[in-house]
């Protein structure tokens, strides 16, 4: 009989942990949290002392009692949650739902954790066993009972003046501030024109000519606002003489990323792979708790996903220098650690993200993992690697160019002449330079101009946040923490205050309208510098320095003041449905945009005497090449997005890509959208195109 138990998070961890674990160990797991504040009521015992009412969570009785059954037939218990505040207040919530208090058990009850599910990590973590941390618990708590207030005590009002289903949250809230702040920029943009002239040079001596970009003057550089700035420049340029004044020559480095945290592998996650937040966490924690790799068993991949930190524990970095040197070449290795800078504090509890076994490469074990999986892993991998090894290195050419005794022109080149970190981690350089002649440039070259072309151009309003880019920020300002990046990105677009197009975030009406309401009644819960003071409170009372009830006691009287305010002063909003120009068949009515567990539908506003519904498919204002209908945008079952006809199923066209409405200049074929490039729809054409805005 097994004399020890050991209980885990997930049963993910218990196949992994118990190969690692000989017979006189049991391995079990919680299946996350046990207790928690109940669902039917705020939960805090607000006249006494701000107490939470923590009960057993709904389903999980009878896992209780069989944790029991495991504790009486164990002499000693290990409580090994994950290794982060969350992790600590479910051990916490454990030992007091199976009565392991100290005076309640004459058991040895013990606290362990490991960062990475690895068998040595395991092992060493059952020789250096410890209390439970009451300061990691109380900031949860403080965190948890922070959060409730704000959800239990703004959320039914906005029920009551806007609509049920509606939340506030004291992170989410502020995220929907940022968004909406980005959001009202863009709206009051006013574009502005410029102008920006390339001249093409011919090369005395050389068949390829040379592009050079205006300037300015010999004293300071010129910003051409008109067309009449530009064509003054250009006419005098046509008679100059031009000639090559100066050519310096140089190296630049580029130094090597460091590991991940969780915000920078969300951000990377994103934008090289397409990831959302949401998805990159779910993914994520199966490569943490093992995946079953062929021939050796269920194996834990990467280190604890929710961090903060850039730290390698020296042990990883001896592993990956080694494999640096051996795979790579010593010239590849960085002279130190790559460090991230950092101006605030950080928790530095947990490594950096990285694999937990170099000799698992991505290739060696692809067949053992699912595709999402491999490219993730891989990501994380490479990026550990590249982390500890040298910069690349670029030699680098700028040139001078004199039109006349007025002006001067620029041309700027550099080429890879070692790669170093990127033979890893590649990295996306800037447009390629067609400036190939730059290495036998010299001031005595000859040079004539072949021509010359201004080009307007108009600033463009800043970009609307993407997931990646909202984490970012986030992250900068100090609003949140790992573990709640993704679940508040999730909500955003669960409650529709936010939603979805090619990355980029769209507010909602009703999230105008959330954000309008919380922002009147509510400054201080929106107020980024008030959040992010909350987040430091938090740390202080992870540190021990600050008491976790003083900051209850100290934020609720204001926020129930506030609350009983809106009440009173906050008119109820009325949502207008958005009318459409479809026709109810039924009834004649315009059919109105309504929201459902799937997404928009078509409703009859004559509901309930008419209840006429049907599928909504949002037009995206390019005609069928094939009928001349609408083109709409429709989803699979499985989720993924494409584009067809109206007219379906009398029209049978459809496209993965988005049709632009452009016609291609080669064959008159539709145009369909690939990233900065729009391609000839017809596959023996093939014709490729800049979009008209990214010219």
């Amino acid at each position: 009989m097994a004399k020890n138990l050991v209980i885990v998070e997930s049963p993910t961890k218990v196949k992994t942990i118990k190969k690692f674990l000989g017979s006189n160990y049991q391995v079990v797991a919680s299946m996350g949290h046990v207790r928690d504040l109940p669902k039917s009521q705020m939960g805090i015992d607000i006249d006494h002392n701000f107490e939470p009412k923590y009960i057993t969570i709904r389903g999980k009785g009878e896992l209780l009692q069989s944790l029991r059954k495991e504790v009486k037939k164990a002499d000693k218990i290990y409580l090994a949650t994950d290794p982060d505040r969350e992790g600590e207040a479910i051990s916490w919530h454990l030992r007091k739902a199976l009565k392991l208090e100290p005076g309640e058990t004459d058991k040895k009850v013990e606290r362990i954790t490991f960062n990475e599910i690895t068998k040595n990590a395991v092992k060493t973590s059952l020789k250096n066993p410890r209390d439970i941390d009451m300061n990691l618990v109380n900031a949860q708590q403080a965190r948890r009972i922070l959060d409730r207030m704000v959800g239990y005590g703004i959320s039914p009002l906005l029920w009551a003046k806007v609509k049920r289903g509606l939340s506030a949250g004291r992170v989410q809230s502020v995220a929907l501030r940022i968004i909406c702040k980005r959001e009202q920029e863009i709206e009051a943009f006013i574009p502005e024109e410029y102008w920006t002239i390339d001249a093409d040079f011919a090369v005395k001596g050389e068949k390829k000519s040379l592009t050079a970009k205006f300037y300015g003057t010999r004293d300071k550089k010129l910003e051409i606002k008109t067309r009449e700035e530009a064509d003054k420049i250009r006419d005098y340029c046509q008679s100059a003489d031009f000639a090559v004044q100066d050519v310096k020559k140089g190296e630049r480095v580029r130094k090597s990323l460091p590991p991940f945290t969780t915000s920078t592998l969300q951000q990377e996650a994103s934008s090289r792979l397409n990831f959302s937040t949401s998805k990159t966490m779910r993914v994520a924690q199966q490569l943490y708790e093992g995946v079953d790799i062929k021939g050796a068993g269920t194996i834990g991949l990467i280190t604890y996903l929710r961090t903060d930190s850039t730290r390698v524990s020296e042990e990883a970095e001896v592993s990956v220098r080694q494999y640096i040197s051996d795979n790579y070449g010593d010239q590849y290795l960085s002279e130190k650690a790559a460090a991230k800078k950092e101006e605030k504090k950080i928790q530095d509890a947990h490594e950096a993200i990285r694999p937990t076994d170099l000799d698992m490469s991505p290739e060696r074990i692809k067949d053992s993992l699912n595709r999402d999986q491999f490219r993730l892993y891989q990501l994380i991998w490479r990026r550990f690697v590249s982390s500890r090894m040298s910069p690349a290195r670029y030699l680098t050419v700028s040139v001078k160019i004199s039109a006349g005794d007025r002006y001067i022109f620029t041309v700027a080149a550099s080429k890879l002449s070692f790669d170093g970190f990127m033979a890893v981690y590649p990295i996306e350089e800037e447009k390629s330079e067609n400036n190939v002649l730059l290495k036998e440039l010299t001031q005595d070259s000859q040079i004539s101009l072949k021509e010359i072309e201004g080009k307007q151009h108009f600033t463009q309003p800043p970009a609307r946040y993407t997931e990646a880019s909202l984490v970012r920020t986030l992250e900068e300002l100090g609003i949140g923490r790992p573990s709640t990046y993704a679940p508040t990105i999730s909500t955003l677009l669960n409650r529709r205050y936010v939603t979805k197009e090619q990355k980029n975030l769209y507010v909602t009406e009703i999230g105008r309208v959330v954000d309008h309401i919380l922002q009147d009644a509510f400054p201080s819960i929106v107020d980024i510098n008030f959040t992010a003071n909350f987040e430091r409170l938090l740390d202080g009372v992870e540190s021990g320095d600050v008491r976790w009830k003083t900051i209850i006691e100290n934020f609720y009287p204001d926020l129930e003041t506030a609350v009983q305010k809106a009440e009173k002063e906050i008119e109820k909003v009325r949502l207008q449905d958005e009318e459409t120009d479809e026709i109810c068949e039924n009834c004649g009515r315009h059919m109105v945009i309504k929201y459902g567990p799937h997404g928009k539908f078509l409703a009859c506003p004559g509901f309930p005497e008419c209840k006429n519904a049907k599928p909504y498919f949002e037009k995206i204002g390019v005609e069928c090449p094939k009928c001349g209908k609408d083109i709409v945008m429709r989803m699979t079952r499985k989720g993924r997005r494409y584009y067809g006809c109206i007219g379906y199923p009398d029209c049978d066209f459809t496209s993965w890509a988005r049709p632009s409405g452009v016609k291609c200049p080669k064959c008159g074929s539709m145009m369909v959208e690939k990233g900065s490039k729009l391609c000839c729809i017809n596959e023996e054409c093939k014709e490729v195109i800049p979009r008209p805005d990214e010219e």
